[in-house]
């Protein structure tokens, strides 16, 4: 059970959403404890390599054929992930008209398996590939299948993980890699239907975001440091809106001076205590 300081904070933030639903912005944090690795530390600093970049994933095939075989490795991580309590609190929350927009920054799918309808993915799924040649998107499974069998020199190698089913691999396991074809047109530019670090949130996604922040009571912030800018402006909109603007985080965020309430605690002891309370 959360310490004295904090469990004022949660009651003050059960009263806050106590009369009006708040939309809910989610990062990596709340997906830690399903196994699934963060990009930044405590204080917002990003941990490990440099992710690759959208321009670099685009210019170059053996820039493609870098990323997919890392992430053929790193899939099977992704894939086994469940949700945890935090996840199943907030999807009880939304059941109960407790929340009314569930925005998130993961592309992990654990909000959906949770049992939680209409979430926003603001940077997509890694559950779907895209090509970028025919626009036809392809079920994950369906092309980690295709990769595994034209590279069999793969199975048993071990890497290290790395977020958003990245991993660490030797660079001469990568040399012989065949990168995937698209199964609609047979184009070789696919890419997870995630949005890369240096491309743009689309716009219908990032609108559908600002519409749910703004017909929300106030926003609840989890596990995130709010350093993509994809999810720190709905806390500026927010904060302009004079609405309350809340955060459930271990460690700094950059909203951090927006603020209204911080609960410096772990999202899956607090979220479940959250819900307990307002479904009471």
């Amino acid at each position: 059970m959360p310490g004295s300081p904090i469990r004022e904070q949660l009651n003050q933030l059960q009263q806050l959403m106590a009369d009006q639903p708040f939309a809910v912005l989610t990062g990596a944090g709340i997906s830690t404890p399903s196994g699934i690795p963060d990009y930044r530390d405590n204080q917002g600093v990003r941990r490990g390599r440099q992710p690759m970049m959208y321009q670099e994933f685009l210019s170059a095939p053996e820039s493609r054929r870098r990323y997919w075989a890392r992430a053929m490795l790193g899939w099977p991580r992704v894939r086994q992930a469940r949700p945890n309590v935090a996840h199943e609190a907030l999807a009880g929350l939304q059941g109960s008209q407790r929340i009314n927009g569930l925005i998130t920054q993961n592309v992990d799918t654990l909000h959906d398996q949770a049992g939680s309808h209409d979430v926003i993915e603001l940077h997509g799924s890694l559950h779907r590939v895209l090509c970028l040649d025919c626009g036809e998107r392809s079920e994950r499974d369906s092309i980690q299948q295709l990769m595994e069998a034209q590279n069999p020199y793969l199975a048993g190698v071990d890497a290290v993980q790395a977020p958003d089913g990245d991993t660490l691999l030797d660079a001469a396991f990568e040399a012989r890699f065949q990168v995937p074809h698209c199964p609609h047109c047979a184009g070789e530019r696919m890419k997870p239907d995630v949005v890369f670090f240096g491309e743009n949130v689309a716009q219908v996604t990032a609108a559908k975001a600002m519409a749910a922040v703004e017909a929300a009571a106030g926003l609840l912030v989890v596990g995130s440091s709010l350093m993509a800018y994809s999810a720190f402006r709905l806390c500026r909109a927010v904060a302009d809106q004079g609405k309350p603007l809340i955060a459930i985080n271990l460690g700094k965020t950059r909203a951090d001076e927006l603020l209204d309430l911080k609960i410096e605690g772990s999202c899956e002891q607090l979220l479940p205590l959250l819900a307990q309370h307002l479904n009471h």
